[in-house]
């Protein structure tokens, strides 16, 4: 694979690909559709409503009844309604109780609850629930986006590692081969025995086996990282042979996942996403237990309409004409009505050590990611240091060997130290990467620049 023939694909453009195109961030831009549309719904309780109602009887053709009665209805907050109507009736048998003027009777009036319902009924409830829930699909979202991200991140670590194994193994091959080639020139001369070329011959199979089995884990990781690429119409991309990954990550990473110069001591937690969702989740049964205890009062209905022929309501007001009424019940025992509010406030309850317990375990987690990452300094430190001097190592035995005051063997010997040490950086890299990530994942983050 020639290096002109590559083409890196950085971390940054790559998770800007999975937040934009890939069907989980998608899903969660649903999140937020799905809480306006509740949130529509219960406005929806509070919609003006024509009504209309009309029956008639014929029979032998005689005119049993004609009944007309449209109505207009204004619902509004604290369990107040108004109304106006419109009645025309006529009919040879109909019941004198719907017995109207010639040109039909108009009314208008205003209906309430008194008890249950006056401060809080089930639209109120619905209304205060569905806007509590938009704004908790508002944390999801940040959630979800959050989660995809993460996942993302580490395959690309993954695909980062495997890469970098497979350089590795490339190199120390190259180098076998060419060692190989001088020990068989040194033996066609008899400076040295047919052993020592046995013996680099297996050195030579044995990086290139470690090669082939490195090339496979590159696969897998490839084909993994290929699972967060889209692109737009939903089609789905797959990592090409000659596309590599940025092997200067440790320099970048911290601007992209947007952690760069964040202390322990400047994050809240007030304002984690997770805390967020459950807050609002809170409030909205807190509106259910304000509901249920509403039910404990009894249920008082009053209406009031002034009657009147006179299409001009507003000037032929008079109140000797009306219609009114009320209506009281109201349960004994309330067993049904105080088992609900009991109902309500454990589910408040669970919901407290819900939050309590996410807090605490957000904040534990946070900090022990915080620690970790200062242990990686020490590690990364003593790692380069180590491969620093194994490679010292085999300078001065190839030296030595230039000399005729070594061997093959002890070459291969320090080289396979150098190789292990690289594959340890290689893997302490990737789990200094993640651990990065983790942080980026608890902290519950959303990428804004990308």
């Amino acid at each position: 694979m020639k290096q002109q023939d590559t083409l890196m694909l950085s971390f940054s453009e790559y998770l800007g690909y999975v937040k934009k195109f890939h069907p989980i961030a998608k899903q969660a831009e649903l999140a937020i559709q799905i809480g306006q549309a509740n949130l529509m719904k219960a406005r929806g309780g509070f919609d003006p409503k024509i009504e209309v109602d009309q029956n008639r009887k014929t029979f032998k053709n005689t005119e049993y009844y004609d009944k007309l009665n449209a109505t207009f209805k204004i619902p509004t907050w604290y369990g107040i309604e108004l109304k106006g109507n419109f009645e025309q009736n006529e009919g040879t048998f109909l019941n004198p109780e719907y017995t109207v003027p010639d040109d039909g009777l108009y009314s208008a009036g205003i209906s309430a609850s008194l008890g249950q319902g006056l401060f809080i009924n089930k639209r109120m409830a619905d209304l205060r629930k569905a806007k509590f829930f938009r704004e908790q699909s508002l944390a999801d979202r940040e959630l979800l986006i959050n989660q995809i991200l993460y996942d993302a991140s580490i395959a690309y670590f993954d695909w980062l590692q495997s890469y970098s194994e497979v350089r590795t193994y490339e190199r120390f091959l190259e180098n076998a081969k060419i060692r190989t080639q001088g020990v068989r020139k040194s033996v066609d001369a008899g400076d040295m025995a047919e052993i020592d070329l046995v013996e680099a011959n297996i050195t030579v199979k044995n990086r290139t086996l470690g090669l082939e089995q490195a090339k496979v884990k590159l696969m897998k990781a490839a084909l993994e990282l290929s699972t967060f690429l889209w692109l737009n119409d939903d089609i789905p991309v797959e990592i090409q042979d000659n596309v590599v990954p940025d092997t200067t990550i440790e320099n970048t990473i911290d601007e992209v996942l947007e952690i760069s110069g964040l202390p322990l001591s400047e994050f809240t937690l007030e304002n984690h996403p997770k805390l967020k969702s459950l807050e609002f989740k809170y409030k909205g049964l807190e509106v259910d237990k304000r509901l249920k205890a509403n039910k404990l009062l009894p249920k008082v209905d009053v209406q009031y309409n002034f009657l009147t022929e006179d299409p001009d309501i507003s000037n032929s007001f008079n109140t000797n004409a009306y219609k009114g009424g009320f209506n009281i019940a109201f349960p004994l025992f309330l067993r049904k009505e105080r088992g609900d509010l009991k109902l309500a406030k454990f589910k408040l309850q669970d919901m407290e050590f819900e939050i309590d317990n996410a807090r605490i375990t957000i904040q534990n987690k946070i900090l022990a990611i915080y620690r970790e990452l200062e242990s990686f300094e020490t590690q990364n430190q003593l790692i380069d240091d180590i491969v620093t001097d194994y490679k010292t190592m085999l300078n001065a035995e190839e030296r030595k060997f230039s000399f005729g005051e070594s061997s093959i063997f002890l070459i291969n010997s320090r080289e396979r130290y150098l190789i292990d040490s690289q594959l340890k950086a290689i893997d302490l890299q990737n789990k200094y990467l993640k651990t990065k990530a983790k942080l980026f994942n608890s902290l519950a983050k959303d990428l804004e620049n990308l």
